[in-house]
């Protein structure tokens, strides 16, 4: 990490909260001008114009000005990236501008960005992983009541964010705009709040009475929350997660002793050398090989560890739900180097992984949510 002193946040405190003084030092802002937007819900014009307006609106609310001073500076960070994806998905579809999927796009462009330029930016993994959220986010208050399972959606948002902070950035993200019809949306924002202080989420996550609920909540999705449910795991999986050489093989040698008696490890980066499988090609021979291995710890209760990259989440929840099937306790664990010391240790690495396919990981890579295992720890390394 960057010395805050000189990173992003400090920059937004001498700015004077000013985003076009913040884009002098960080000019990916400079992406969201000129990039159109539907004139029905933004008619104040671009990207760059709203997004100037949401922090102007942001700094005026009376809640912001209750805050603590890191959590006005993270949330005017989180203000000033919300639409940093607009500018790669937006496209014009019968005739009106759409901008699909931008808080998704946003979230990975906002980490991958601050974590390739740590030094720049000047952020804890927390302050980092807070703020993607954040983008992530930011449309739930207005759409959240159209969703499949809204109340399940808060109780996941809040495990990775403050919802009172998340309701002022999304109240500043409408106030920031001009409606052809004004107030509809301020509405359903004002009843996100309504509802996420009727289910006691406005300050944190709900408290569950011990972790296997808190599981067990999550992957059912019809659970009451209040519920006791008997714990009947009797063994344990820890399922590494992180890009290549973000220190996992390092961890297990120290730890694998952790849980139980030495624990075996299956690795899908050994499977693919024995079979002789490049990093850049299709590893589904590796991956079978390695579920047969599993199924058999499985079947014999016999705590392991999965070794992999693990760095998108549907394909953490397949092996989440199988592990967990047999009984098991899963644990998720997120290991995490900094960009330059991946960079230091891939060119002196055997296996070397070409440069193209490790930014696209990067690219790709979904921080596991504290919801997704009966454990998710993160380990960075400084």
């Amino acid at each position: 990490m960057g010395n805050p002193q000189n990173g992003i946040l400090a920059r937004i405190t001498d700015s004077g909260f000013s985003l076009p003084r913040l884009t002098e030092y960080f000019p990916e802002l400079l992406t969201l001008k000129e990039v159109p937007q539907n004139p029905e819900y933004h008619a104040e014009g671009d990207v760059f114009r709203h997004t100037e307006m949401v922090c102007e609106e942001l700094t005026r609310l009376s809640s912001w000005q209750e805050l603590s001073e890191d959590e006005q500076t993270l949330l005017f960070l989180a203000a000033a990236f919300h639409d940093i994806g607009k500018p790669v998905c937006t496209k014009q579809e019968d005739g009106t501008w759409i901008s699909p999927r931008h808080t998704i796009l946003g979230e990975k462009i906002f980490r991958r960005i601050a974590y390739r330029e740590a030094a720049r930016f000047g952020l804890t993994f927390a302050q980092r992983e807070l703020t993607a959220k954040l983008i992530r986010h930011h449309g739930l208050p207005v759409w959240f009541w159209t969703k499949q399972q809204p109340e399940q959606d808060l109780y996941k948002a809040a495990e990775s964010i403050p919802l009172r902070l998340l309701y002022l950035l999304s109240r500043a993200d409408i106030l920031g705009r001009m409606e052809a019809a004004p107030g509809s949306l301020s509405e359903q924002v004002e009843l996100f709040r309504d509802y996420a202080m009727e289910l006691q989420l406005w300050e944190g996550p709900h408290a569950f009475t011990n972790p296997y609920t808190r599981f067990q909540f999550y992957q059912k999705g019809d659970l009451w929350q209040n519920a006791e449910l008997y714990d009947d795991t009797s063994f344990d999986v820890i399922l590494l997660s992180g890009l290549p050489l973000s220190g996992k093989d390092t961890w297990i040698a120290q730890n694998s002793r952790t849980y139980t008696s030495e624990m075996p490890v299956i690795s899908l980066d050994d499977l693919r050398e024995k079979m002789r499988i490049a990093p850049s090609k299709d590893s589904g021979r590796a991956a079978q090989a390695a579920l047969e291995l599993a199924r058999g710890y499985l079947r014999r209760k016999q705590s392991f560890i999965w070794n992999a990259t693990n760095i998108i989440q549907e394909t953490r929840q397949k092996l989440v739900r199988l592990f967990a099937g047999y009984g098991a306790r899963v644990h998720i664990l997120y290991l995490e180097a900094p960009y330059e010391e991946l960079l230091r240790r891939n060119a002196v690495r055997t296996r070397h992984i070409p440069e193209t396919v490790l930014e696209e990981m990067i690219r790709k890579l979904e921080i596991p949510a504290p919801w997704e295992a009966y454990e998710v720890r993160v380990i960075c390394e400084s």
